[in-house]
């Protein structure tokens, strides 16, 4: 498991890359809010949007997670424990007012630029 990159990935490189391309500018792998132990892809601190680009295995995707053969009940418990943490980053940067974008690392770039621009309000 140690080869498997937890920043820096293709999908994230990617839309950082068309987002960069169209102007924007962001901070990557930071804290939206310092005192929470969550570090968001990308955050664009004076608009308040946090960016979460997630790799379907590890966050369960809805389309693409298949179950572990080997080790099924620790994997289970390890990706419903990550689904919990990502719903409650989500709760809380929405308490402190940031807006909350999820990535799926199989979703189409462009379209992941969209939503993150609409986010940002369209700039």
């Amino acid at each position: 498991m140690t080869a498997n990159k937890g920043r820096d990935t293709e999908p994230e490189r990617r839309l950082r890359s068309l987002l960069y391309r169209r102007g924007l500018r962001y901070r990557v792998n930071i804290r939206p809010i310092p005192d929470l132990r969550r570090t968001a892809d990308l955050v664009f601190q004076k608009e308040r949007v946090a960016v979460f680009v997630d790799g379907c295995y590890w966050h369960g995707c809805p389309d693409h997670y298949r179950p572990a053969t080997k080790r099924s009940q620790f994997w289970q418990d390890k990706i419903q424990g990550n689904i919990a943490r990502d719903a409650d980053t989500n709760r809380r940067l929405r308490e402190q007012g940031w807006s909350v974008v999820r990535v799926w690392e199989h979703e189409e770039p462009n379209e992941a630029a969209e939503r993150v621009m609409a986010a940002l309000g369209g700039q």
